[in-house]
């Protein structure tokens, strides 16, 4: 699996629906509980440059995955978040490195094609909650579904609830569209509406 080019097609599939985002609705709920639609987008553009600080070996410090800003134009710091990580990631011997991620853990640090997997992972399904939250169609290409299922499968159950970085899963049936399953691995229903204002 060539995981820095899924990875690449993500960040593309996210920026396409960031793009799509009206001002007047970055104050939305979104699927994701405690983020309004503009923490959202703040978080997508604070991880891409956190992931970006660690591939480099500076991830450590909690503030590099805390200080992006969005400032008066979200998709475009988004764009740049995004040249930011695809650079870092595109780097000799990455996939090798060892990611700090102190969002995990502190001192927890994975290799680096580990940690490209979760990136990968965080992005289409944030992709999902952008287009849930705008009434856009969400539709990552059956490759990029798959490798983030197989990466949503080894998220332990250890540690998810409210306040967590994931949700405790849901049950689907068996038969569900790949789509449906990975969402409920990461504790979202997949029939999630937003509440009209």
């Amino acid at each position: 699996m060539d995981i820095r080019r899924l990875d690449h097609q993500a960040l593309l599939l996210t920026g396409e629906l960031v793009s799509r985002v009206k001002s007047d609705q970055l104050g939305w709920a979104t699927p994701c509980a405690d983020w309004t639609l503009y923490g959202l987008l703040r978080h997508l553009v604070c991880q891409n440059e956190g992931f970006a600080a660690s591939a480099r070996g500076a991830g450590e410090p909690w503030a590099v995955w805390r200080d992006g800003d969005l400032g008066d134009d979200p998709a475009g710091a988004y764009d740049m978040s995004v040249g930011e990580v695809t650079a870092a990631f595109a780097e000799d011997e990455v996939l090798e490195r060892r990611f700090a991620l102190p969002e995990v853990g502190e001192g927890f640090a994975v290799p680096g094609r580990t940690a490209i997997g979760f990136h990968l992972l965080d992005y289409v399904v944030h992709a999902w909650d952008v287009a849930m939250t705008i009434g856009a169609p969400w539709e990552p290409a059956a490759e990029l579904t798959a490798a983030a299922l197989r990466v949503a499968a080894l998220v332990p159950d250890e540690g998810r609830g409210a306040g967590a970085a994931f949700r405790r899963r849901i049950a689907v049936p068996d038969d569900a569209p790949q789509s449906d399953r990975l969402l409920a691995l990461l504790g979202r229903d997949p029939s999630w509406t937003r509440e009209p204002c």
